[in-house]
Order: structure tokens, then sequence, then C-alpha cells
């Protein structure tokens, strides 16, 4: 499979997206660091103020509204005026039938055939605007969701797999409840389709209640309007009283959601090592421990809501319908109908023209009133609606200030980084773990073609060298000199990582197939790479350079080992870190492994317990794991070195010795029990 992009003039990223007979451009701009930069004001990290329809949450919203509408000219900024047209739009032919309406009943009612005709040809002609209005009204809110999430994912990408490193450095950060994927994935859709939805939930029935209101106070008089008006106050004030904490509420679901998948993503990850242990059972209860607390709280929100949307559906539905036929009899009841002094034939007449006019105003009134309570109870329905969204906002809001303090971490450390294309030197170096030092004081220096190998028992630090050489950890103290293109530096960790895509993928990772024809790289390169690392018969074994599996679970320990291996002669860095990366491999392919990587001129630090690996440098740092930092430097073949092996030697073979001893007490053993 190869990765369908190219990179245009200005070296964006162009995606190429097949669309039946067509290939489809769809360009990539990554998000400029400046922009991060005047971002990094409006993300400090939340305080621990429950999610609400409070200043937290406004500011929350406007610091993410600077991201999905980045410009007042900009394509959502063009999707929600024309989707605000189509709400006002839909706002006046609801007005439009309305009156219509109450003018076919009337029309009806007066026995008028031909102005009922009439009547009826206009309600068709009006329904193909509306009903298209409508379709309208909810493709426009879905590409507005998609829209939104789309730049907001974009720039969250950008900033997650940022080169400082944030998606590891956010693994200790202790701001996140559960991994980052529950955010970007879930959380962002959510936020998205709510602030989408809410537009329009929002600005429809505003302008609903405005509008009806404005048309029903012409024929409800200056006491109906004073009625209209009381009946929202009093809506508004009885829903404030009984509404629940709607935003923490899907702030604590999304939580509990998120610890739910991460349970079924770490059983997916770690697999293998749960069936070597035979730990179904207990995974099964630690999963079903967070699934019973996911749906004891959605439980939890479905009672709550019961007596909240009984109260509203009793005020809403029934009691602004009421409230509704009251102010209808106001024109009916207060204002007297003047038939005094008027012939029998004439009155009749006028009588007839009243009913008929009353009936008219009635059918219109009641649908407009109809109108507004449906929009009234969409604005009530909102204030739910937005404590729901100050809940998702919480939670993307929580993600991206992560991750910009992060970024703006000042470093508090007394540690100077120094750029040397080649080579590496620690000076004077402290090398901690979080509340413990490891390596107190050390001084390295590992010139072009100075192989190390760095030993000691578990746990002594050895990796923690590797991570502040390369990059990943920052040192207490002292100073670090390495290169600082990251490509010169690479390390090859004992469990091999192998990415998503072919075969051809997991040997240029993390180049893209693009990046390997720009680099002049061919497949019979490729296959040369293969052959070294003793991989040629993957070739012919998987089907080819293209072939898409899922390789942590075809290649075996030792294979993925030496494709790890492959990586490093592919990339050719000046400096490899080698973290135990041929624990699983044979003894001779291992020799020829690093012989192999020397031949290539890339100098070598190794990370291992083994001493058999020795032998393929020239200096030795071992760490003396002895609580208080220490750590010798030799080089290899130095008489302190060979009186080292001597007394390996010496030690192996005194066990040799015993042998025979162990041999005749096994066969008194076997005596014994009759063997």
């Amino acid at each position: 499979m190869r990765e369908l992009y190219s990179v245009d003039r200005e070296g964006n990223k162009v995606l190429l997206v097949p669309t039946g007979n067509k290939v489809s451009r769809v360009p990539i701009h990554p998000t400029p660091e400046s922009l991060y930069v005047s971002h990094r004001a409006l993300f400090p990290l939340p305080t621990s103020s429950t999610p609400g329809l409070n200043r937290a949450f406004l500011s929350q919203l406007r610091a993410l509204l600077r991201i999905i509408l980045p410009k007042p000219l900009c394509k959502e900024s063009f999707m929600l005026a024309l989707h605000s047209a189509f709400l006002v739009l839909r706002t006046v032919l609801s007005v439009a039938v309305a009156r219509l309406d109450g003018r076919l009943v009337r029309d009806l009612v007066s026995a008028d055939w031909k102005g009922f005709l009439k009547g009826l040809g206009l309600w068709f002609l009006l329904a193909i605007p509306s009903t298209y209005t409508n379709a309208m009204l909810r493709y426009l809110q879905s590409k507005l969701s998609l829209a939104f999430r789309t730049r907001l994912t974009r720039y969250t990408h950008d900033l997650y797999l940022s080169p400082n490193l944030e998606y590891y450095r956010l693994i200790d950060s202790g701001y996140l409840n559960g991994g980052a994927d529950q955010y970007i994935t879930n959380d962002v859709q959510r936020f998205c389709d709510a602030l989408s939805a809410l537009y329009g939930n929002l600005l429809k029935p505003t302008l609903d209640m405005i509008i009806f209101t404005t048309q029903l106070a012409h024929s409800l008089g200056g006491l109906g309007t004073v009625g209209l008006f009381a009946n929202y106050f009093f809506t508004g004030y009885v829903l404030r009283r009984v509404t629940p904490a709607f935003g923490k509420l899907a702030a604590v679901e999304a939580r509990l959601e998120g610890e739910y998948r991460a349970g079924v993503g770490r059983i997916g990850r770690e697999s293998e090592e749960i069936a070597f242990y035979g730990g179904g059972l207990r995974e099964k209860s630690i999963l079903a421990r967070a699934y019973q607390r996911l749906i004891s709280h959605v439980n939890s929100i479905y009672k709550i809501r019961i007596a909240y949307e009984w109260t509203e559906d009793y005020i809403i539905k029934y009691l602004w319908s009421a409230t509704g036929y009251m102010l209808m009899s106001i024109p009916v009841f207060l204002i007297p109908t003047r038939s005094v002094g008027v012939q029998a034939g004439e009155l009749g007449g006028k009588v007839w023209d009243q009913v008929s006019g009353r009936t008219e105003s009635y059918i219109s009134n009641r649908r407009l009133l109809l109108s507004l309570a449906d929009a009234g109870g969409r604005l009530m329905y909102s204030n739910k609606d937005l404590a729901e969204l100050a809940g998702y906002t919480s939670r993307v809001y929580t993600l991206l200030s992560t991750l910009h303090h992060l970024d703006a971490t000042p470093v508090s450390l007394t540690s100077h980084l120094t750029s040397n294309p080649d080579r590496i030197a620690l000076t004077e170096v402290n090398v901690a773990a979080p509340g413990q030092l490891l390596v107190r004081d050390l001084n390295l220096v590992v010139e072009r073609g100075e192989h190390t190998c760095i030993v000691g028992a578990n746990g002594v630090g050895k990796t923690a060298i590797a991570r502040v050489v390369a990059g990943l950890w920052e040192a207490e103290e002292g100073e670090v000199e390495r290169p600082l293109e990251r490509e010169d530096v690479m390390v090859v960790p004992q469990r091999a990582y192998l990415t998503a895509g072919s075969l051809r993928d997991q040997v240029i990772y993390p180049f893209a197939y693009p990046q390997h024809i720009s680099t002049g790289g061919t497949d019979a390169q490729l296959q040369d790479i293969l052959k070294e690392a003793h991989l040629e018969y993957l070739l012919d074994r998987e089907g080819g350079w293209d072939t898409v599996k899922e390789w942590k679970d075809v290649l075996s320990g030792g294979e993925k080992q030496r494709m790890g291996m492959a990586r490093l002669f592919y990339h050719k860095p000046s400096f490899a870190i080698l973290d135990e990366c041929t624990s699983a491999v044979s003894t001779d392919v291992e020799s020829h492994l690093y012989n192999h990587a020397k031949s290539l001129g890339i100098t070598i630090l190794t990370i291992s317990t083994r001493p058999a690996l020795i032998k393929y440098h020239t200096r030795l740092l071992k760490i003396l794991g002895d609580g208080r930092g220490g750590w010798e430097l030799t080089k290899v073949g130095t008489e302190e070195e060979r009186m080292e092996v001597d007394r390996e030697i010496g030690e192996l073979e005194r066990r040799l010795g015993e042998v025979g001893g162990w041999e005749g007490r096994l066969g008194v053993i076997k005596g014994e029990l009759g063997v």
C-alpha cells in the first residue's frame, strides 16, 4: 500500500483521494508555530471548577472558537452565514404558512371555493421552498459540524504530534484522565456536533419567538402581549430552578467512557502478555467494573432527567397551550360585537363575516402559538444542550491546554544543550527518574567510531541515559552535546514498533513512500537491506512489498528485532542507540548485524545486560547502581577489562566443574525415587 499524497511547490502535503475514476487533491497546510505561540495565552491550565454555564465555560469556548473560526472571512464563516440565511427564511415561511392556513379555513367556512382553490395552490407552492429549506438546514448543520471537527482535529494533530514530542511527554503529565485517544476522537466529535446543533437550536427559536411574538402582538393587543412575556419569564424561572448540572454529568460520562475505552484498548495491545499469564478473567473483571461505573452513571442521568423532562414537558406543551387559548380569547371576549340598529339581513351577513374573520384569526394565531410553543420549548431545551456543551468544551479545552502547557513549560533544570553533529558528549550530567537520582556527574564523550557499550543491572539508569541522549528527557544538571537533527541519532528499542502499512513501510519507517522515492530509494535497495538483516525470505513468504498485514501479529520476536535493525541500515544515522534490540536474535546473526552496522559508518551505543556484546565495542560504561549514582568508564581490551572477563570465565569454569557432582546427586535422587 503506497501513501496517496504528494508535496506541492510550497512544501505542503497534498492528499490524493480516489473518487471514482478521478483523484481529488486535498491540500493539507501545517499549522504554523507562530499560531501556537499566539494561542498559548488563550489556553492556561483549567482550574478544578465544575463544568457548567459560568465564566470559565465562556472563556474556554471563546478560545476554541479562535481555532474553528480563525478569521472573519473563512469557509466556516460562509457556511454560518448561509445557515443563518436559511434559518431566517424558515421563520418567514412559517409565518406565511400560518397566515395561509387561516385564509384557507376562512374560505372554507365562507364557502368561497375560488379563494379556497387559490389558497390551496399557494399552499403547494410554499411547500417547495419550505421542504428545501428544512433539508438544507440539516445539511448545513452536518457540514458545519464536519468543518469544525476537521479544523479542530488538524490543529490538535499538529500540536499533539509536533517535533517537541508532546505525544510522548503527555504520558507523564498527569493532567489527562486516561489516554489522549478519547479526547481527540470522541470528545472532539461530540463538541463539534453539540456546537453546530446548538447554533441552530438557539438562533432559530430566538428568531421564531421574536417574529411570532411581533405577529401575535397585532392580533392579541397590549394585554395579550404582556401575557406572552409574563409566560416567558415564568417558564424561564421554573426551568432554571429545576435544571440539573448537565455540564458536569456530560463531563463525567465522557471521562468514564474514556476509561472504559482505554481498558478495551489495553487488552488489545497487551493480548499476548495477558494470554501468557492466563489473565483473561482478571481483565474481564477490571473491564466489567469500568463498564459498570459507566452504565451506573448513565442510569443516574436518566433518572435525573425524569423529573426535569416531566416539568419541562408539562410547562412547554400544556401550560403554554392553555396560555395560548386564554390569550386568543382576549379579542373575542373583551371586544364586544356592535350589532345595534342593523337590519336582520345585514346583521346576518356581518355576523357571518365576523365568524369567518374570527376563524381566520383563530387558526392563524393558533398555528403561530403552536410554533411559538415549539420555539420556546426548543429554546428551553437548549439550556440542557448548553450545559452538555459546557462538559464537552471542558474536555476539549483540557486536552489543548495540556498540550500547550507541555509545549510552553519552561525548563527549570540547570542542564544545557549544545548542537554538535560529530559527537555525543555528556559533561557533569545528572540523570534522574521522577524522585530518584540514577547517575551522578556522568562524563561521557562518544566521538565517531567510538562504539560504547552501557552495562549494568536492571533499573540502574541505562535506558534513562539513552533517553537523555535521544532528547526524550532533560538532564537535571550538566551539559549535553549531540546532533540536534533526529535523523542523526536513532534509537532501536528492544520491542520493535511495527507501523500500519505495507512490508515496505516497515523498513522505511518513519519515511513514507513519496519520501523514499524522493531520496532516490528503490525496492532493489530495500531488498539488499532485508538480505543484510536476514529477512529477505519475507518477500516470498508474505507476498511482496505492497502486502498489508497486522505485522505485529505476523512477525516473530526475532523477526521484529531484525526489522528494527533493517530500519537502522536504511536510514544510516551517524549514531545509533541499541537498547537490547538483538536479545531474541541468534548469536551468529547478531554478530553479522553489529558488524554490518559498523561497516555503514554508524557509531553504536549499546545498552545491554549481556557481556557477550562487549566485544563489538571499544569502550565500556558500567552503571554501578550503588544508590549514589556511581559509574565506571573503561576501554575494551585493557588489562582491567580483561581481568573482568577472566573473572567471568573463571566463574563459568567453576560452575562447569561442579557438573559431575550435580549429575551424581541426580543419580542418587533417581535411585531414591525408583526412576
